[in-house]
């Protein structure tokens, strides 16, 4: 997303247990709490690794995301397995849910302490009353299985998807908009990030 949008950003996976910064909160989080505090721990676990990393300029913002689909009020993240997608693809088939996306800024400057900023974006997804040999197909290509709600917009998944209400690169993984107010937060004009 980000290389189309003109940006060469350096990718680090952060390797963050989201299960277990998702169990740390406690039951009664909020949907945003959960998906801002799994963002902001991959932040960190990234901003964490930079002093040893030579390829990384003195300045610098580190970007961390985390989405999530919120349906009747539990929050779906990534099924993982066959069966979970499945079950996961028959209840919300001809509804709609919202994806919630955390994203947490972090731009570590030379000689100067490091800044923040975190917000969430909503967007509601229309899924499609798709019939189950197609669900079973799309869970069958193993794409749902390592993506959160189970569904992609830019790979099969987008056949399946009726439309949506909000920021399309949100549903990606990386609203765009979001992503360009939270860095004037930071001081960093997008047109400064920009590759030639």
């Amino acid at each position: 997303m980000l290389r189309s949008a003109g940006i060469a950003p350096v990718v680090r996976v952060s390797d963050v247990d989201e299960d277990a910064v998702a169990a740390d909160l406690g039951t009664q989080a909020q949907p945003e709490q959960v998906v801002a505090a799994l963002a902001a721990a991959k932040a960190r676990a990234v901003r964490e690794t930079l002093a040893d990393d030579p390829e990384i300029a003195d300045d610098v913002v580190v970007i961390g995301c985390d989405s999530m689909l919120l349906v009747d009020g539990q929050l779906t993240g990534k099924p993982h397995t066959a069966d979970v997608a499945r079950a996961h693809w028959m209840s919300v088939r001809g509804r709609s849910a919202q994806l919630l996306t955390g994203h947490c800024l972090i731009r570590v400057g030379p000689g100067t302490p490091d800044v923040h900023a975190q917000a969430v974006s909503s967007t509601v997804v229309r899924f499609a009353d798709v019939d189950e040999a197609t669900i079973d197909a799309y869970v069958g290509s193993g794409e749902p299985l390592e993506v959160a709600g189970g569904f992609t917009l830019d790979g099969l998944g987008g056949w399946l998807i009726e439309g949506i209400d909000g920021d399309p690169s949100s549903v990606i993984g990386i609203g765009l908009p979001l992503v360009r107010r939270l860095l004037a937060e930071l001081d960093v004009h997008l047109s400064e990030l920009w590759t030639d």
